[in-house]
């Protein structure tokens, strides 16, 4: 009797630890349970330093991230699935580009809010875009004169 105890606080323990893990797991990828998002998508030339999961920012604050990237074929642009807070509303006339964190530092993607009345919806695309700067290629046009 004494060894099915033990066998089932450690269990337990175990239980509660995994269930621990999994809650961190949600917010440092900021897919916490019960949150609500909304998504929003924008058509970027090169989505480079970005993937799933990446942060989505505002005036240096996360309110969101990139929940899916793809090719559309037809345009040869990639397109980036953003979900954003549900109570953060984002006017549609906002910009949004693949920032840096510096010269090392990752990517992430900032979103400008424009100054209309008229809020995007979930589904919306942002049309004004900036895709992300190439700093290798940058710094050979530079060397090279051209």
């Amino acid at each position: 009797m004494p060894n099915n105890v033990t066998e089932t606080i450690l269990g337990a323990v175990v239980l509660v630890a995994a269930a621990g893990f999994v809650v961190y797991a949600g917010k440092v990828t900021g897919n916490e349970v019960g949150t609500g998002t909304y998504s929003l998508s924008a058509e970027f030339r090169s989505v480079q330093g970005v993937s799933v999961g990446t942060d989505v920012r505002m005036a240096g604050i996360k309110v969101g991230s990139v929940a899916g990237l793809e090719l559309d074929f037809d345009s040869y642009f990639a397109v980036a699935d953003l979900n954003i807070r549900s109570e953060l509303l984002v006017p549609e006339d906002s910009d949004v580009k693949i920032a840096s964190e510096g010269l090392l530092g990752g990517s992430f993607v900032e979103i400008t809010p424009g100054a209309s009345e008229f809020m995007l919806d979930d589904g919306d695309e942002i049309l004004n875009t900036q895709s992300s700067v190439d700093l290798i290629n940058l710094l050979m046009r530079f060397g090279t004169g051209e």
